[in-house]
């Protein structure tokens, strides 16, 4: 035999057992804190037109995506992100619906990493998206939400780092900065370095005032009282202003859902999808190199599907949580519920019946012929591994 056949191609694995039971429960209590905010189960397909992750969109880069063709030629894609997908079916599905839609999603994604960067090149996302609502109070429900899924999740200790995409957007503009320069801050905020940062502002002639906006990169900012002081240097700055200020009405949003402690602002926050134009976050807690949560605005999405509508959404990584969860041993608690029943030969019609009867009362029955090489303590343990509560050995002649 080919013992490569027993191995999972680079970037992808198997899980099974325990492990997956547990990703199961987890699925499903993120699904419940979701549809407790009203929101409806939509599935995409796992492979889409090409175009729906191009350039134009702003999502992955084409060198990272997983493409073929289909029998007319047509490039295809696996999905690398699940909101192009959701907005593609919304534009098709609700064009005309002028109401806020709310959708929920959970699927896998794929991703062509570099091997060295070490990460999985399949995972599973669970996210939602609210399609046609602008409003302050929109990015504040997302963002509870997205607090609720990972408390629901059983995490206690976490971050929500909230941004602005135009903060950014509106230094360089104001700079005149051109994408060389662009590009060249972009990497050094992405890996912290600050000093760098000042570095390259230092080289460049200009107000005062923006000096000291690209200054209050990399701080991070608990209060509207703190926030302050970015609205009053971006007075001749309009798009920075905007940000700052959408910034500062939500902070006042989220204090009446009373979430605060789990959000910090930082006007460096910055993601790889370029289809985001307001509000960006990211949840980060012990454990994971990697964000656990990630989402955003993205007002012009729909756009390109035919659809006016602005939206914003979020994805929990849900490997990413099932890792920080591991490593903070918070446990998932596996329900013990069932019953395991072993048998002989002789009482097989009995064990048949019992179990039957025990499944149409909506519990669970496995049926284990006897093996004279296992002793009853063999079966009690096999029991336990498998989260059974109940034991029941019928073996030998029933006395009638």
């Amino acid at each position: 035999m080919n013992r490569r056949l027993l191995h999972t191609p680079e970037g992808v694995r198997d899980i099974y057992s325990d492990e997956c039971k547990k990703k199961q429960v987890l699925q499903r209590t993120l699904k419940q804190a979701i549809e407790c905010y009203g929101y409806q189960i939509i599935q995409t397909p796992t492979f889409e037109f090409f175009d729906i992750f191009g350039r134009e969109i702003g999502t992955t880069p084409s060198k990272n995506l997983y493409k073929f063709f289909d029998r007319e030629g047509n490039t295809l894609v696996l999905r690398p992100d699940m909101t192009p997908s959701v907005a593609r079916a919304a534009a098709m599905y609700f064009g005309e619906e002028g109401m806020p839609i709310r959708l929920y999603y959970m699927g896998s994604t794929f991703i062509n990493n570099s091997s060295y960067q070490g990460r999985l090149k399949e995972s599973t996302q669970l996210g939602a998206e609210l399609i046609g609502d602008n409003s302050v109070d929109a990015d504040a429900e997302m963002i509870s939400m997205a607090v609720n899924c990972l408390l629901k999740a059983g995490l206690t200790e976490f971050q929500l780092s909230v941004g602005h995409a135009d903060f950014f957007k509106g230094l360089m503009e104001a700079a005149g900065f051109d994408e060389e320069a662009e590009e060249e801050l972009r990497e050094l905020i992405a890996n912290k370095n600050f000093f760098g940062v000042e570095e390259i502002v230092s080289r460049f002639e200009m107000n005062e005032d923006l000096r000291e906006l690209f200054s209050m990169l990399g701080a991070s900012y608990g209060s509207v009282d703190e926030m302050a002081k970015a609205r009053g240097f971006a007075v001749n700055y309009p798009k920075i202003l905007s940000a700052v200020v959408r910034l500062e009405e939500l902070h006042k949003a989220l204090e009446i859902y009373g979430i605060s402690k789990y959000v910090s602002f930082e006007f460096d926050i910055m993601s790889d999808y370029q289809y985001y134009t307001g509000i960006i976050f990211s949840g980060y807690t012990f454990g994971s190199g990697e964000p656990v949560i990630r989402g955003g605005r993205y007002d012009k999405l729909l756009n390109y599907f035919g659809k006016n509508a602005a939206s914003i959404g979020f994805a929990v990584v849900i490997d990413q949580l099932m890792a920080a969860l591991s490593r903070q041993k918070i446990s998932i608690g596996l329900v013990c519920h069932g019953e395991l029943i072993v048998y002989t030969k002789d009482r097989y019609e009995e064990a048949v019946k019992a179990a039957m009867e025990i499944r149409e009362n909506g519990r669970t029955a496995e049926l284990l012929g006897m093996d004279s090489s296992y002793t009853h303590e063999d079966y009690e343990n096999y029991a336990r591994q498998n989260h059974f509560d109940k034991t029941t050995f019928l073996e030998g002649k029933r006395n009638e």
